[in-house]
């Protein structure tokens, strides 16, 4: 299962929010542009987009009301991603040049603000103040993420709490978020509306620890990165943590990834054989379980199938 499969119910109007994202970042400065919509021409899920579309089918489903809510949210995710890159000194997103590289730091971190800037004046357009104050909140809640993120990098005291807490902030907030605006701009009661939510909390913290389980199994061609870039970047993520609770494994991890030149094949051999990978995948399940458990209180949903198709694409998911 992948999600072009999943997303042929709603294939139009996944084209509508696609071509309004790239009409959203036109401006008259050339580099600005560019820049700007650099990222966006590389692709990527649109998994956020989606998830406001599908929320906003659990109330009066308008499209021209839910085109604000999915093009601003996918533009604060870009948003982060420019920023990321400088911080994380990355070269390459999807097997292409990131913008600080084919730029530099000070275009990149321009752009991240325009984008993002944009993305607040397209959510204005909806005149509703829950929809601006939940976004409000939860840019803050990524912003402190992105902090915490640092604040941990090389930590390798670092713990399950402060790792689920940096997940939640860095990719969950904005799936829940994505499935609850979408059903706000469409008039689901409040019952649906915190049931959208912890929908896509809970998927989100699946998708991300996913991604982390990734990043040691996937290739070089998959990810658009070699495997273990997240660890050599310093990024202690649950695999790693899970491996950490065998004693001997925390030690040969931490002596290879304090050399100067880390042999990564050889980390990640000895993460996999502690079983890191296989306790990660149980957690990522339990998160999934927790998101079908959500979706029984959407009552006549016209999504929920298509919910429940997303959680089943995580799980099995392989690249």
């Amino acid at each position: 299962m992948n999600l072009l499969d999943i997303y042929k119910e709603l294939k139009s109007d996944i084209q509508f929010i696609e071509d309004e994202l790239s009409h959203s970042l036109d401006t008259s400065q050339a580099v600005l542009q560019e820049s700007s919509v650099h990222l966006l021409h590389a692709g990527g899920k649109r998994i956020r987009p989606v998830f406001v579309l599908l929320g906003g089918k659990n109330g009066e489903y308008n499209l021209e009301r839910l085109k604000h809510v999915a093009v601003a949210l996918e533009l604060i995710h870009m948003a982060t991603l420019v920023h990321d890159d400088v911080i994380d000194h990355a070269d390459t997103r999807r097997g292409q040049l990131t913008v600080k590289a084919k730029w530099d730091n000070r275009v990149a971190m321009y752009a991240g603000d325009y984008i993002l800037a944009k993305s607040i004046e397209i959510i204005c357009k909806l005149k509703d103040a829950r929809i601006h104050h939940i976004l409000a909140k939860s840019i803050n809640e990524v912003c402190l993420g992105e902090i915490e993120q640092i604040r941990s990098l090389y930590n390798w005291d670092q713990n399950h709490r402060t790792y689920f807490l940096r997940i939640k902030r860095k990719t969950a907030l904005l799936m829940a978020v994505c499935c609850q605006l979408g059903g706000l701009a469409c008039d689901v009661s409040e019952k649906q509306s915190k049931a959208l939510y912890y929908f896509g909390y809970y998927v989100g913290m699946a998708f991300q620890i996913t991604d982390d389980i990734l990043d040691f199994t996937g290739t070089e061609k998959q990810l658009g990165k070699p495997a273990g870039s997240d660890l050599l970047q310093g990024n202690i993520t649950l695999p790693v943590l899970e491996a950490f609770k065998q004693g001997d494994t925390r030690q040969l991890v931490i002596k290879e990834m304090e050399q100067p030149k880390p042999d990564m094949p050889y980390v990640i051999k000895l993460i996999k054989k502690s079983g890191g990978i296989d306790q990660a995948k149980q957690v990522a399940q339990k998160y999934l379980a927790k998101a079908r458990q959500a979706l029984e209180a959407l009552e006549n949903s016209r999504s929920k199938e298509m919910f429940l198709k997303i959680t089943q694409f995580i799980e099995k998911r392989d690249f």
